[in-house]
């Protein structure tokens, strides 16, 4: 037999038992999230099994099954745990998933794209979405087509779209595989020097403005991870995210993340991240950390230098100057008829630096480095605040970096104005002082 016609009827046989399965847990009234009938779902698939290979073997059926105690197995699986999907949810290696219709397709650590080859059908990959989306509280369906949530107990986001939004079912599951990042971590992995992270933890202890940059799965939630783990845990922090993916732990402070309301949804509210980044400003916050600006939201962190705080957050961008202007268009977002100029004098008065990061391009990935997929900071930029009648904004870089895997260099400039008084002294009070970190002349700044 041809393999593509093997592969068929294994997948015909498989689809048509875990049909036979679930219409006898209905019958049955057993449920799969119910741990207490594990083991009578566990029974009624093997008898599932054992009665399609009474029928085959009789010539009444399908073939017979080559192996029939995987194909319980894998049954058992599907109801129980999460179906072609346990095993990458456990592996460690793998970083995300995609699901579009019948296909699954996987990131493992070393960049590779890889799919499974394992039978699915759509119909099973969606009610395994669903179970997933159980966990968090939250289903997806025609009246509410469109959900992103943590999932597994805050151990991944999930992030899913149905048709008729989407042409079949489409999501990405991306798993939380680092979660204990530090600028010492990060230092370790070659994405940061020693004198880059010194000037970093300086700069979060004294109330500054951070922009963190970089396009998706460039390692900008880790390093803002990074920076919320290197506040003075006297500072209040206050974190805000449409989907939690903020794993820092907070001395002082809360995380919070919005909340959608889907369309049948009685006495809910729904909760913005423009809403929750409001309510924090009048919160008495020492730093407000921002996972993700792409909305409306922006407009409401003008109003934090007022507020007096430190601001953290993450922006999509190709570069720091693109991050400071893509920060003054979603805040034009919010509507507010506040000239572009004015906003943007608002944002180089307290955002202080920008940090840039690129991750490998797997088309130019470095064949001796093992294929692993390298997440870099490309460049930090102090923001000076404009002059006149100035309308776009000057960066003033500081550490460069020519290409993924080259140094990071000191570009041989200071930060001017306010900003290196205020690094001065606080690199002072350590024991240490701007030109020696810059130089290289201390490891580290205690």
């Amino acid at each position: 037999m041809p393999r593509a016609a093997a592969r068929k009827g294994r997948h015909d046989a498989y689809d048509h038992l875990r049909h036979q399965l679930l219409d006898a847990l209905k019958e049955r009234s057993l449920d799969a999230d119910n741990e207490a009938h594990a083991q009578p779902i566990s029974d009624l698939a093997a008898d599932v099994v054992e009665r399609y290979q009474r029928q085959a073997r009789s010539g009444l059926g399908s073939l017979a099954l080559a192996n029939p105690p995987d194909m319980v197995a894998r049954l058992i699986r599907s109801v129980i745990n999460w179906g072609v999907l346990t095993d990458l949810l456990e592996r460690r290696d793998v970083e995300e998933i995609f699901i579009k219709g019948r296909d699954v397709w996987y990131l493992d650590a070393t960049g590779r794209l890889q799919n499974i080859e394992e039978p699915t059908t759509e119909g099973e990959l969606a009610a395994i979405v669903n179970r997933l989306l159980r966990t968090a509280g939250r289903t997806v369906d025609q009246r509410v087509p469109m959900v992103q949530t943590q999932v597994l107990g805050g151990r991944a986001r999930l992030g899913v779209i149905i048709p008729p939004v989407a042409d079949a079912l489409s999501a990405t599951i991306r798993k939380y595989t680092l979660r204990n990042e530090t600028l010492d971590v990060l230092v370790e992995r070659g994405s940061l020097t020693r004198q880059a992270a010194v000037i970093l933890d300086a700069i979060v202890g004294i109330r500054a403005g951070v922009l963190v940059s970089g396009p998706m799965g460039a390692g900008k939630t880790a390093l803002l991870n990074a920076l919320v783990r290197a506040m003075p845990p006297a500072h209040r922090v206050l974190g805000c995210e449409v989907t939690r993916e903020l794993s820092a732990p907070l001395f002082h402070g809360d995380y919070y993340q919005t909340r959608q309301v889907g369309v049948g949804s009685k006495g809910e509210t729904e909760i913005s991240l423009r809403d929750l980044v409001y309510q924090c400003l009048g919160m008495r916050a020492d730093a407000l950390v921002v996972g993700e600006v792409r909305g409306p939201e922006a407009y409401e962190l003008t109003r934090a230098g007022n507020a007096g705080c430190a601001l953290l957050c993450t922006i999509h961008a190709n570069g720091p100057r693109e991050a400071m202007n893509a920060l003054v268009n979603t805040a034009l977002l919010a509507g507010e008829n506040v000239p572009a100029a004015q906003i943007s004098a608002v944002f180089a008065d307290i955002i202080d630096l920008v940090v840039h990061l690129d991750r490998e391009d797997l088309a130019f990935r470095d064949a001796t480095d093992g294929g692993h997929i390298r997440r870099q900071v490309m460049e930090i930029s102090a923001v000076p605040p404009l002059q006149g009648s100035e309308r776009s904004f000057t960066m003033e870089p500081l550490f460069t970096r020519d290409h993924i895997g080259a140094p990071l260099r000191w570009t041989g400039a200071f930060p001017s104005g306010a900003l290196r008084t205020r690094l001065e002294r606080a690199l002072k009070a350590k024991g240490t002082s701007l030109e020696k970190v810059f130089e290289g002349r201390l490891r580290r700044a205690e």
